[in-house]
């Protein structure tokens, strides 16, 4: 049965915290400590000073690494912004050092308070950069913040005592504002720490000469899906959520889904089988339809294939799976390109073929280790037929480009020898009026 707490624990829980924030802030503005507050807003002010001052020297430092890893330009970066909370906690520390050095710990109360609060909000602004989802890291954040401000002023115990007074029980399960703050913490932190974890292991493995490309991609893949698993069930281990009436509940919203998205799983199920069969993997020419490519990354329900004209299409797996698909580079780059052409019959067919083959030759992209061939293929209405055939390795790099170049090659080297590429004519004859005799008019090509 739903049951919410009522009114008076919430305001009593509130009239706790209000009290001890209003004991701190009048311990903190006692005449005593007036001077240690005007103290930390001088420490303020000359942080502002020679931030202003550092920051142009800092900026022209960095735009002159210009062989450094962008993670490092971008902490260069962060560096920059922060550099005022950066000089403000490194000169109240150094207050601090000085007033115990000096035996007045007392002394500098505020601004060993301030000194951590500052260090507390820098470590949380470093680190939140881990989190790469933008609205998540700004939550993160500032929850991280408000937690920290509330630690080190101790008021923890009765921030926390009104947090949890505003809560909603269902039976005998029981939540609070507490609870999910708690919950969103732990969550974000923990599935932070296994982002960063996969990102590491993920690079580990694509330096790996071990492993296949399709091996690396499934192993990441897999060690992907078992951290962010494992870090949301710690997460919800961690704050206190029973999970067996979760699996029961899982199971039966799994078997719905199931159901309704047939397509989606067949795509997940046909991206592991790619993988686990290495008929594509990153870097292979495919051609699938009228789509032509290579393969840019191998996703869980989709294969990215950039064509040479910069467009990418999102292949769903299962159109690879059980569709025909031509991957040029499937056990080896090399790949046999064929040129038909034509030529007079008056032209020897053995100059043709060796003129032919050596103008192949003479374009960098045919390979000269297998030595194209030229064949006759038939006799035409208007001229010999042939057929040029050559190999290439690198069928990223188009066909129809490396085709035209075999052209052109085929024109200039016909044009010094001579060699002459007939067109088909036709002759048209008109009947007379008179004696029905033909009598040719005009003759015209096609």
């Amino acid at each position: 049965m739903e049951n919410i707490t009522p009114p008076e624990d919430i305001i009593d829980a509130a009239g706790g915290f209000w009290q001890q924030l209003d004991l701190l802030v009048r311990n903190m503005l006692s005449p005593s400590r007036l001077a240690q507050v005007a103290a930390v807003i001088l420490l303020m002010l000359a942080a502002h000073l020679l931030a202003r001052l550092l920051s142009p020297m800092l900026r022209r430092w960095l735009r002159k690494r210009e062989g450094w890893p962008k993670w490092q330009l971008r902490i260069g970066l962060i560096v920059d912004r922060r550099l005022r909370l950066i000089l403000f906690t490194l000169m109240a520390w150094a207050a601090v050092g000085v007033l115990t050095q000096l035996s007045l710990p007392a002394l500098g109360y505020v601004v060993t308070i301030a000194a951590e609060l500052a260090t507390a909000v820098l470590l949380i602004a470093f680190l939140s950069r881990l989190i790469a989802n933008p609205l998540a890291r700004r939550i993160a954040k500032w929850a991280a913040w408000i937690w920290a401000v509330l630690y080190l002023l101790n008021l923890t115990p009765s921030a926390g005592r009104l947090m949890d007074s505003i809560a909603l029980s269902l039976g005998s399960f029981r939540i609070s504002l507490l609870t999910v703050v708690q919950a969103a913490a732990v969550m974000t932190a923990l599935l932070a720490g296994a982002r960063v974890l996969t990102g590491v292991l993920t690079r580990r493995l694509a330096t790996s000469a071990d492993l296949s490309p399709t091996m690396r991609v499934l192993t990441a893949k897999i060690l992907q899906i078992g951290l962010f698993t494992l870090a949301i069930v710690i997460g919800l281990k961690a704050i206190g959520v029973d999970l067996t009436g979760l699996a029961v509940f899982s199971g039966a919203v799994g078997v719905g889904l199931g159901f309704g998205l047939q397509k989606v799983v067949s795509n997940l199920v046909s991206g592991v089988i790619i993988l686990l069969d290495k008929s594509v993997k990153p870097g292979d020419v495919i051609s699938l339809g009228d789509t032509f490519g290579w393969i840019d990354a191998l996703g869980a329900r989709y294969v990215s294939v950039v064509t040479r004209d910069g467009k990418e299409y999102l292949i769903p797996n299962e159109d690879l799976v059980t569709n025909q698909v031509v991957n040029w580079s499937h056990t080896n780059n090399f790949v046999r390109l064929d040129v038909h052409f034509g030529t007079a019959y008056g032209d020897d067919p053995h100059e043709v073929s060796r003129v032919a083959i050596n103008a192949a030759m003479t374009v960098k992209r045919v390979l000269a280790q297998r030595t194209p061939v030229c064949w006759i293929t038939g006799f035409g209405d208007s001229s010999v037929d042939y057929v040029l055939r050559f190999w290439i390795s690198d069928a990223q790099g188009g066909l129809t480009n490396v085709r035209g170049q075999v052209f052109i090659a085929l024109w200039d080297a016909f044009k010094e020898h001579g060699i002459s590429i007939p067109f088909p004519q036709r002759e048209v004859r008109v009947l007379g009026e008179d004696d029905g005799a033909a009598s040719p008019k005009f003759i015209a090509g096609d």
